[in-house]
């Protein structure tokens, strides 16, 4: 129960708490390793979650947490950084800048069918699986297959595009 309840925090803000990663990082490599740490943690720290926000703040929260941590580590021989890249705005609202945004969406594009309307409905849409599979006439198990492979595609798709 306890893991698919992981599952589901992790399918439902990967690509918001990844985003806000490359946000802060400007570094593909760094925002996957910042990304994977914010999740392991909040798996690790969930029964601390007081629910005092909604879990994509709280994820971002801690994403922020981990690229300061980082920051403080790197700057024993420099100076840490003043500020870090959210433009003043709240973590949910500065989360995505426009230009990874409009990079990721315009790999999110480029997928074919049924592909991209599948991750557009998980993600944009916070559908279920046994939603969005009741939509195609599918089963559930197809949905998540499904979405599994559209996150793939999508990845290539970055990777291919430099995000």
């Amino acid at each position: 129960m306890a893991q698919e309840r992981n599952e589901k925090l992790y399918e439902a803000y990967y690509m918001r708490v990844f985003s806000y990663a490359m946000t802060l990082t400007k570094d593909r490599t760094e925002a996957e390793e910042i990304t994977q740490e914010t999740f392991f943690r909040a798996v690790v720290h969930k029964p601390g979650f007081r629910g005092e926000s909604d879990e994509a703040t709280w994820l971002c929260a801690i994403a922020k947490r981990l690229y300061l941590d980082e920051k403080r580590r790197q700057s024993k021989s420099g100076p840490m950084p003043e500020e870090i890249p959210d433009g003043g705005r709240g973590v949910e609202q500065g989360a995505v800048d426009r230009d990874t945004s409009f990079r990721i969406h315009l790999a999110l594009h480029a997928l074919e069918e049924p592909y991209r309307e599948v991750f557009e409905l998980r993600i944009f849409g916070e559908l279920s699986f046994r939603d969005v599979g009741k939509i195609f006439g599918k089963t559930e198990n197809w949905a998540r297959v499904t979405y599994h492979r559209a996150k793939l595609k999508l990845q290539e798709r970055m990777d291919e595009h430099g995000l």
